[in-house]
């Protein structure tokens, strides 16, 4: 299978990782560092089990999708539309586009700009940049798969590398769990630079992030979204599986760059005023991350 990662950051680059490992050809999308540092060292990748490498192509350049069979969308929502436009002349007719990114509405504001459908994916995975193509693996790896005619074939192949995959009819439910795990977790991990298990740990955290998932559950449920009745547990029980992950919204303030907090808390925010309800606590979190963003 001929695979290109389009935005190969941590998450991009750990599932190219993993798929060139079990002998899939491998294209990495990304910046001018990415690509010089694979064509020196190959793809590196840091995890329990050790550190190891593996040869991968990468460019700079939108005609690295060319001839893919499957196309990984990893860019951050805010460069959705821009990322589109940039492979929507190179794309095969029969290649399939999977958008593996935070928030409820990138495939569809992608398939907007390809003219073409594009399945969601909820991705739950813990990883980082350890420098300049080497990705450091943290915990879980799963992911969820919208239906398609062609999202069992792609399942299964992941699966055979070595990816937990489903495939669901009910995916945007899915998206909306991620997106509430998010919401409660990344403002927070970003504004205190802590890792999810000491985030937990501290005064009033629990209860701030109940307040959170609360307005988030009401939000989905005005939207027509099915969350599941034990939502607080999963993200309690993030801090656990997830003890050591800091947010990438935490990693993008650490460096320097915009973060997705307008696709996360930002667009509950929107949502909820959309539908008459409010969002304080979301509210909040969005604002205190932005100030922190022109902080630098």
């Amino acid at each position: 299978m001929n695979v290109a990662v389009v935005g190969a950051g941590a998450v991009g680059c750990y599932y190219g990782f993993v798929l060139a490992k079990a002998g899939h050809t491998v294209t990495l999308i990304g910046r001018p560092a990415l690509v010089a540092a694979v064509g020196s060292d190959g793809l590196v990748l840091d995890s329990a089990a050790g550190t190891a490498s593996v040869p991968v192509r990468a460019t700079t350049e939108g005609n690295g999708v060319a001839g893919a069979d499957l196309v990984l969308v990893c860019v951050k929502s805010g460069d959705t539309e821009a990322a589109g436009a940039m492979i929507a002349p190179h794309l095969d007719p029969s290649a399939t586009i999977l958008s593996l990114q935070n928030g409820v509405d990138n495939a569809e504001r992608l398939s907007a700009v390809l003219g073409r459908p594009v399945v969601p994916v909820a991705v739950y995975v813990a990883t980082a940049m350890a420098g300049a193509g080497r990705v450091r693996h943290n915990g879980r790896g799963d992911l969820i798969l919208g239906a398609s005619e062609a999202s069992e074939g792609f399942a299964a192949a992941f699966a055979a590398a070595g990816i937990p995959t489903t495939v669901s009819a009910r995916a945007l439910d899915a998206l909306w769990g991620k997106l509430i795990l998010n919401c409660a977790y990344n403002a927070l991990s970003a504004l205190t630079q802590l890792p999810y298990g000491r985030l937990v740990q501290g005064e009033g955290v629990v209860a701030s992030m109940a307040d959170v998932v609360r307005e988030c559950v009401a939000v989905a449920g005005a939207a027509g979204v099915t969350v599941q009745p034990d939502i607080f547990d999963g993200v309690m029980a993030l801090s656990e599986t997830m003890a050591d992950q800091r947010s990438s919204t935490a990693q993008d303030l650490a460096r320097g760059r915009p973060s997705e907090i307008d696709h996360l808390n930002g667009y509950v925010v929107r949502k909820g005023a959309a539908l008459g309800i409010p969002t304080p606590a979301n509210r909040m979190l969005h604002t205190l991350v932005k100030l922190a963003e022109r902080r630098g």
